[in-house]
């Protein structure tokens, strides 16, 4: 690249770009990657993906208000970073082309789209795992066609627990929810609720409470209160609704306060996010996906933040799919996807 030399991200303590995912081609996630671009929140992130995507995505915009304007700069390296002339988004193309990509129906699963997303993601990790990159922010995949894909994992956080495992191992890792008002750290994450319910042990609440205690220092809560949520209806009523509340999750918040974490509970599920909205918690610690999720969602997915804790690395994403029903229309809004690269800039700087 011949192009004037400007800093990655003059706001930035990290010399080190981020890296953002462009997601399921066939869904939002080139969309509002180009939006959000166009209203200049990318500066110092390099996008990992299609470029014919990208500018089929940006076409899109274009017969909006506000349709972003700006030239893609094609990368050959994640050092050609400086080079980016400013209001140019960077693209880093996919290191093996998939023929077709910009050509497939939007809002259809394909297993294409699946096999672009997951190489997408693993060349991101390989890229931050050799210190090359700051961070990961992702943009939406579809699970259905990362399994038509012939991937083995049902979402994100599965695969980047792999990936970012050690030893062969994966990496112990929770999601986190969250937005101006609430945090929410999950037990149990992607599979059913009978299976869920037998997931939900000591041992995992435990390491659960500890990964939500040590990951918090990292946006300025160094030592968090944490509401842990009951398994069951009124949080077992004293055991008349279930036991799980007495013989599992109490055992492990004990643990857990003899370690110096501030947790509680086991408290009514109904009450406890409500009780957090309102200051008495930092975090809740919820048994499953739906109990924690649909709390932060309800308030608003535009503010919303997917936080994967427990990684080697920074990994968020926005608080949504890949809307296959607004996929091309241009009108998807960028605000989660803003939010994630905005968490990800603070979990980097450590505040």
């Amino acid at each position: 690249m011949n192009t004037p030399s400007v800093p990655a991200d003059p706001s930035s303590p990290n010399p080190l770009p981020l890296l953002l995912t462009q997601g399921d081609v066939c869904g939002i996630g080139p969309e509002i990657i180009m939006a959000a671009a166009g209203r200049g929140e990318l500066a110092g992130v390099v996008v990992l993906g299609d470029v014919d995507v990208l500018r089929r995505a940006a076409g899109c915009l274009r017969s909006t208000d506000d349709g972003p304007r700006q030239p893609i700069a094609v990368l050959d390296d994640l050092s050609d970073l400086a080079e980016v002339p400013p209001g140019a988004l960077a693209v880093l193309p996919m290191r093996t082309p998939i023929a077709g990509l910009a050509d497939l129906p939007w809002g259809r699963i394909d297993a294409r789209a699946g096999q672009a997303a997951a190489a997408c993601i693993r060349e991101a990790v390989a890229q931050v795992m050799a210190g090359r990159a700051a961070g990961i922010v992702t943009a939406p995949i579809h699970k259905e066609a990362l399994f038509a894909a012939g991937e083995p994992y049902p979402g994100h956080t599965e695969m980047l627990a792999d990936l970012g495992g050690h030893d062969g191992r994966p990496a112990d890792v929770r999601m986190m929810l969250a937005n101006d008002e609430l945090k929410t750290v999950l037990v149990t994450v992607h599979c059913a609720l009978r299976e869920a319910i037998e997931r939900v042990t000591t041992q995992a609440v435990l390491s659960t409470l500890r990964i939500a205690h040590r990951t918090a220092a990292q946006w300025g809560q160094p030592a968090p209160r944490i509401g842990v949520a009951g398994l069951n209806p009124h949080a077992g009523e004293g055991g008349l609704f279930g036991r799980e509340e007495i013989d599992i999750i109490a055992p492990a918040i004990a643990a857990a306060q003899a370690e110096g974490i501030a947790a509680s509970g086991p408290h009514a599920p109904d009450t406890v996010f409500m009780r957090a909205r309102r200051g008495e918690f930092d975090i809740v610690l919820a048994m499953y996906h739906d109990q924690g999720l649909i709390p932060v969602k309800y308030l608003g997915v535009e503010q919303g933040v997917n936080v994967t804790l427990g990684l080697p690395f920074v990994r968020t994403s926005p608080d949504h799919g890949t809307a296959f029903d607004l996929a091309g229309t241009g009108r998807a809004d960028p605000a989660s996807l803003i939010a994630a690269v905005h968490m990800a800039r603070r979990l980097l700087a450590g505040s």
